[in-house]
């Protein structure tokens, strides 16, 4: 395995999975490291399939809310991200996202600067034919705060309550997600 492929590979094995689902993805994700070193979108939108993509997802731990921005290419509310560029690092990328995306620098310092979460996850919208392996970042935003999101990117966002109900139209993931943040959020509450 190549440094870059083994390197995602400890951070995805570091990782406790939520459900029965995330487990598979993990399992998945593994042996697709395994197997390639081509784990790099080159070609947008979709050489090669899958890719390894790193979600930045806002939440306000206090406020109980998670910022959501109307991606302009898949019609989605979606967190900030994006893909993992050749030889960076999923942390790095997250960080990048950020600042590009919101035009901040981000704090990741709600459960730890390791991914919480993964999925993969076959797109849609107007780069819809590819998978993504992505993984969830949680970054610390501040609910009383707006965010001027890349409007090359996005629509424009808002925060949400973070609550797996009620959301909108959204990555198929994000309850199952919000599920795990809040399990561990409390947990961290229970000490």
């Amino acid at each position: 395995m190549d440094p870059s492929s083994a390197h995602n590979a400890g951070l995805i094995t570091a990782m406790e999975s939520f459900d029965d689902l995330e487990q598979r993805h993990i399992e998945q994700a593994l042996h697709w490291l395994a197997g390639t070193a081509d784990i790099y979108r080159r070609i947008p939108p979709a050489t090669p399939s899958p890719h390894l993509v790193s979600y930045v997802v806002l939440v306000d731990p206090d406020e109980r809310g998670i910022y959501l921005g109307l991606h302009r290419k898949s019609g989605l509310h979606l967190p900030m991200g994006g893909h993992v560029e050749p030889f960076e690092q999923p942390l790095a990328a997250a960080q990048r996202e950020g600042r590009e995306e919101l035009g901040v620098d981000l704090g990741f310092d709600v459960v730890g600067d390791g991914p919480l979460f993964l999925a993969v996850t076959p797109t849609v919208g107007k780069t819809a034919g590819h998978v993504d392996v992505s993984l969830w970042f949680v970054a610390r935003g501040d609910r009383a705060d707006q965010y001027d999101l890349d409007p090359d990117e996005f629509v424009g966002g808002r925060w949400w309550d973070l609550d797996p109900h009620g959301l909108p139209e959204s990555d198929p993931h994000l309850g199952r997600f919000i599920r795990k943040l809040d399990t561990v959020l409390q947990s961290r509450i229970m000490r």
